[in-house]
């Protein structure tokens, strides 16, 4: 139950705060050449693995859906806020994307050969995103490849730790503890990319892409 408002919150909060979100971060990846580098490292990657299609989990307005179209990948876009949704089909008619929750996608065992949960993690409870990961691994094929990103806790002992965000509650996690919940599941790490809060990021903590594989 507490899981469930968790999600349905989320959802409403991201609904109310969409075009705001959208204008926010629409041109982010501008002026993060680290973000282009390694989302097309993982494009390339997932193209070297076939033609198999690949899903933005939790899209948002769908900005880095089309960057990744534009990088060649046969990508879709889902997000439980429907009002996103409405302004990533508005924003990019040409792709498409799905209202869903990450807790139990609407994709068969295997469907996809990609897999990009870029900050959609942040406001997962701890205690449900294990089950969240392991729907990962489920709709990924073998040697599918899922790019993740969160922001990284100050200590390291502590797996997770709460903080203010301007939308809903959210958490950061232990790369290490996050990448070990990933080896549970059967995706294992890949590569690591940790980058420190800049003066002028939005995000002032530690954000950490974490590339995996599933066997």
């Amino acid at each position: 139950m507490v899981e469930h408002d968790a999600l349905s919150a989320t959802r409403h909060a991201y609904d109310d705060a969409a075009t705001a979100y959208a204008q926010l971060f629409r041109d982010e990846l501008r002026d993060r050449p680290l973000d282009r580098a390694i989302l097309g490292a993982f494009a390339e990657i997932v193209g070297a693995n076939g033609a198999g299609r690949v899903a933005d989990l939790g899209c948002g307005p769908g900005h880095i859906t089309a960057h990744l179209a534009e990088l060649g990948l046969p990508v879709f876009g889902i997000d439980a806020s429907s009002r996103m949704i409405e302004l990533a089909r508005d924003a990019h008619p040409d792709l498409r994307f799905d209202v869903g929750s990450m807790t139990a996608l609407n994709l068969a065992d295997g469907e996809l050969t990609g897999a990009l949960s870029r900050w959609s993690i942040i406001h997962t409870p701890p205690s449900e995103l294990p089950a969240i990961v392991a729907e990962f691994h489920r709709v990924l094929a073998p040697g599918g490849h899922l790019l993740i990103g969160f922001s990284a806790t100050d200590d390291a002992s502590h797996p997770t730790q709460q903080f203010d965000h301007a939308v809903a509650p959210a958490y950061r996690w232990a790369p290490d503890h996050l990448a070990a919940m990933l080896r549970a599941s059967g995706l294992a790490e890949v590569a690591r990319m940790v980058r420190a809060p800049q003066p002028a990021d939005r995000r002032q903590f530690q954000e950490v892409q974490v590339l995996a594989c599933k066997a």
